[in-house]
């Protein structure tokens, strides 16, 4: 007897494939994706290409701004429209970075909200407007990596001792770039989960992070399975660029006292002398001697000096040493000594440096853990960590803390802390407070933030009035005010009167931060922009693509002449023609017409150069050895 399956109750539907999302870290001197893929993270890498990019924007005088490496080549050429180490400036204002920017050869101002903006071609950017830029070219280059658009939801990375205002700069700034922000988590905290450190039973870990332009030290402990940070130290004006300033004020000193403060004013020569001294300072990392050579072409100025790693340590001891006071800071804070600590973790690229290593195996009493690559460290931990949050793993738990307290200014002037400086976020805390003179019917409040004890000495972050008080005697009314961090470090505060229970409440616009009206204006003018910028930055790749086949074509062509034929030769020759004359322009038809028969044109040769090559590799061997 025959039959017909009915598969009814067992008529399973296939799993879903996991979503996935970026964990992306902006930072000062470079910017990375990755993701995670086969059950690991994963940095996003192009095909034969690095995934780093240079966190560096130049405004050519006509088109899209170009971001990444093209864009770091104009630096010594063009260095007032070539803009770099923008996370320094997120969510401050001009005072803050005053000793920064006397070094930059762009210039910078400050709006009437005193919000800082950096200037090219005549216009003015916002911090988080440029970093933008460099995360839409980060999502760019994964996009190309995965073969596929990427992920716009992600994680993004700061560092540890960025307060309030930079984290809602950071936010606002993906916002603009069209990403869609999961978390902002602690660099520190990614880069511990990338070693895979929370797979320990327990255990106290420090995480030492010195990049380019940021430094901070973060104190966690691991125990079944929480994650937690117990301190936060650092200082976001001390990184890699401070160590390279060292050895550029040895370029500044001797070629001032010959040619006169109008040469080290130049911006031309501040940029040479940033990066002679940046490749001065990897070449010691790795020689015991190194030269520092700077050209200025446009002064004639060709200058040569040789230092030594034991020179260039004692240059920048006492940035080492800023270092490690921050250190113990932190372990007083966690109440813990340096023995007491079981792994330590080095992140970012400045770690390289020999003496960076030695004193913090000294300080701590083990050698820190290098295994990863010190650049792709955080990158990494922001993929698991994103992974975690799309649903990947539910087996840890991660509980980050807030750098600096957070309070009220009093009568006077004082500040009354509400959540103090390493609380675990999130959190929240209420506080009591009353009225200071007799019928008054509102209360004036002003966020502050930091560790000093007067409201002028501490960070503002933002007022807000509560209104409608009953009229009675000074001290009687009773108003309550709360204090909320979410899991991202961002504060509400709100205020209610008991006895009424009128309420006032702020989600805390940092001073220095934009406005929900301008981010929506940078928003729009991406939209406006997105054609034209998407042809402008094809019409840039296919210049640089054929630009690479043109020198490769002009290298090769003598050589190749005997072994091809006339008519060969005239085409290729034509269209190496027709190629210079097209990436004159920035018509993408035309370039990508000029490219393609660029290409056609030079598959002769490119088979007769890789027959010369094979015969030459298999020259004097028999079959069987080959």
């Amino acid at each position: 007897m025959g039959y017909v399956e009915l598969n009814v109750l067992n008529n399973t539907v296939p799993a879903p494939a996991p979503q996935v999302a970026l964990g992306i870290d902006l930072g000062t001197t470079n910017s990375l994706a990755a993701t995670w893929r086969e059950g690991r993270p994963s940095v996003l890498r192009p095909d034969g290409r690095s995934g780093l990019v240079p966190s560096v924007i130049y405004f050519p005088e006509s088109g899209a701004p170009i971001v990444g490496r093209e864009a770091r080549d104009h630096a010594v050429v063009d260095p007032r429209n070539t803009l770099f180490s923008v996370k320094r400036f997120m969510g401050r204002g001009l005072a803050d970075v005053a000793q920064e920017l006397a070094t930059l050869p762009y210039a910078a101002t400050e709006n009437e909200r005193g919000l800082i903006q950096l200037e090219a071609r005549g216009r003015r950017y916002a911090p988080e407007e440029l970093s933008a830029l460099i995360l839409r070219k980060v999502h760019d280059v994964a996009s190309t990596a995965l073969g596929e658009k990427a992920p716009t939801k992600c994680v993004i990375t700061v560092p540890a001792y960025f307060d309030d205002a930079q984290r809602q700069s950071t936010r606002d700034a993906a916002r603009i770039a069209g990403l869609d922000v999961l978390r902002i988590v602690n660099e520190p905290t990614a880069a511990s989960l990338a070693y895979g450190l929370d797979q320990r039973d327990k255990g106290h870990v420090a995480v030492f992070d010195l990049g380019g332009g940021t430094f901070d030290v973060t104190i966690l402990s691991i125990e079944d399975g929480v994650f937690r940070v117990l301190a936060t130290n650092g200082d976001t004006h001390l990184g890699g660029d401070d160590f390279d300033q060292r050895l550029a004020n040895l370029a500044r000193t001797a070629l001032g006292a010959e040619h006169g403060d109008e040469l080290t004013r130049d911006p031309a020569f501040q940029q040479a002398a940033r990066q002679a001294a940046e490749h001065c300072k990897i070449e010691l990392t790795n020689q015991p001697e190194a030269e520092l050579h700077l050209m200025v072409p446009h002064k004639r100025i060709a200058w040569r000096r040789r230092v030594s790693r034991d020179e260039f340590e004692a240059l920048t001891a006492d940035l080492i040493e800023r270092t490690l006071d921050s250190c113990r800071r932190a372990l007083s804070d966690a109440k813990l000594t340096a023995g007491q600590i079981d792994e330590v973790v080095l992140v970012g690229g400045s770690t390289r440096m020999p003496v960076v290593r030695r004193r913090i195996a000294e300080f701590f009493g083990r050698i820190p853990h290098t295994e990863l690559n010190p650049d792709e460290v955080v990158a990494l931990g922001a993929a698991v960590q994103a992974q975690i949050l799309m649903g990947g793993r539910r087996d840890m738990l991660l509980l980050d803390v807030t750098p600096l307290s957070l309070g009220l200014e009093t009568m006077g002037g004082a500040v009354s802390k509400i959540i103090q400086r390493n609380s675990t976020v999130p959190c929240e805390a209420t506080e009591g407070f009353t009225t200071y003179a007799d019928d008054q019917t509102g209360i004036d409040f002003h966020i502050v933030q930091g560790e000093r004890e007067m409201a002028r000495d501490c960070r503002s972050l933002g007022r807000f009035k509560l209104k409608g008080i009953p009229p009675m005697p000074a001290g009687m009314p009773r108003v309550a005010v709360r204090f909320h961090i979410d899991a991202d470090g961002l504060l509400t505060v709100s205020a209610k009167e008991q006895s009424t229970g009128i309420s006032a409440h702020i989600d805390v616009q940092p001073m220095h931060g934009l406005t929900d009206s301008e981010v929506e204006g940078m928003l729009k003018s991406g939209y406006a922009n997105a054609v034209e910028d998407f042809a402008a930055r094809r019409a840039a790749d296919l210049k640089t693509e054929i630009g690479t086949m043109v020198l490769a074509t002009e290298k090769n062509l003598n050589a190749g002449r005997a072994g091809l034929d006339k008519e060969s030769i005239r085409d290729l020759e034509d269209a190496l023609r027709d190629a210079k004359v097209a990436v004159q322009q920035d018509d993408v038809k035309a370039l990508q017409r000029a490219r393609d028969e660029f290409e056609r044109a030079a598959l002769p040769l490119a088979a007769l150069l890789m027959n010369n090559v094979a015969q030459k590799a298999l020259m004097g061997r028999s079959l069987g050895d080959v």
